[in-house]
């Protein structure tokens, strides 16, 4: 009897020591990843210090440190991306769909800004801006060396403010001085015509706060100049970088008939998001004819 007592005794002595020795594992085990993420960070401080110190030319710090973060977001997903102050004010300006400056569609080529196309009814298609143009100075100043963000940066500002540009033309042998004045410019993202008298075409360069208004005035204007209504639609998503989540659910919805147009996980299941469905009817429905909508990818 005293044997089988004490047996139960050693059981429950065991058992309180397993309740007991159970969090203080798990407290060992926190302690210790925390001791190795400390361990991995002084490793990372170690290294930016050798690089500071000993590469062959000299490291800007903040350049060093956000390329470090951007590359730790990067290697989660080819989506996670790490954006500063500046890229986010870009971001912000793209998005908004509107932004002070000269209405010109730009890019870089032999260190000179080269004009691509002015936008319709701004200060550059005013001036007389054309395609093939090359910008060599700014107020004066040489854009060699500047980066294509940085020119661009310089051409943009506050809505009646000016600037000084100077152009090289082909066929021209003088520079051309011009002094314009900045204004609103509104991108034009959702661009349209008719086809055959019934086929509309839609394409959508990008989602910004624009373009879901600009898509219904498109479609507006294509179902008026349409012979004996749309017969059809193309919508043409090519080379769209994307933008704006809540207007690319409304373009969607104004297609989709019913069910769920997009949803996110989250680690915490309370953060998950889904958007579904919302008008009762798509706003293309009655215009379309069965052929239906065609989506050029």
């Amino acid at each position: 009897m005293k044997r089988g007592i004490l047996r139960y005794a050693g059981i429950g002595a065991a058992f309180a020591a397993g309740v007991v020795v159970g969090p203080m594992v798990a407290a060992w085990a926190q302690e210790g990843s925390r001791a190795e993420t400390y361990r991995l960070l002084n490793l990372f401080g170690d290294v930016f210090e050798r690089v500071r110190a000993e590469y062959v030319e000299p490291v800007n710090d903040r350049d060093a440190i956000e390329n470090a973060i951007q590359g730790m977001l990067s290697s989660l997903d080819p989506h996670s991306s790490y954006l500063n102050q500046r890229s986010f004010r870009d971001m912000q300006t793209q998005t908004r769909g509107e932004f002070g400056g000269l209405g010109i569609e730009v890019t870089q080529e032999g260190g000179y800004i080269k004009v691509i196309s002015p936008i319709d009814e701004t200060p550059a298609a005013r001036a007389g801006i054309r395609p093939g143009d090359f910008i060599t100075h700014l107020n004066g100043t040489s854009v060699q060396g500047l980066t294509l963000q940085e020119a661009v940066e310089q051409m943009r500002g506050q809505r009646n403010t000016q600037i000084k540009i100077t152009i090289r033309r082909q066929g021209t042998e003088r520079p051309i001085e011009l002094t314009l004045t900045r204004d609103v410019i509104r991108p034009q993202v959702v661009r349209f015509r008719l086809e055959d008298g019934n086929l509309g075409y839609v394409r959508i360069t990008s989602f910004n706060e624009q373009t879901e208004a600009g898509l219904r005035r498109a479609l507006q204007q294509l179902k008026q100049q349409a012979q004996g209504g749309l017969k059809g639609l193309i919508l043409d998503l090519r080379n769209n970088p994307g933008g704006l989540l809540d207007q690319a659910v409304q373009v969607s919805d104004d297609f989709l008939t019913q069910g769920e147009i997009v949803s996110t996980r989250s680690r915490r299941q309370e953060d998950a998001q889904r958007w579904r469905k919302m008008r009762s009817v798509g706003m293309l429905r009655p215009a379309i004819s069965p052929m239906g909508c065609r989506l050029s990818c």
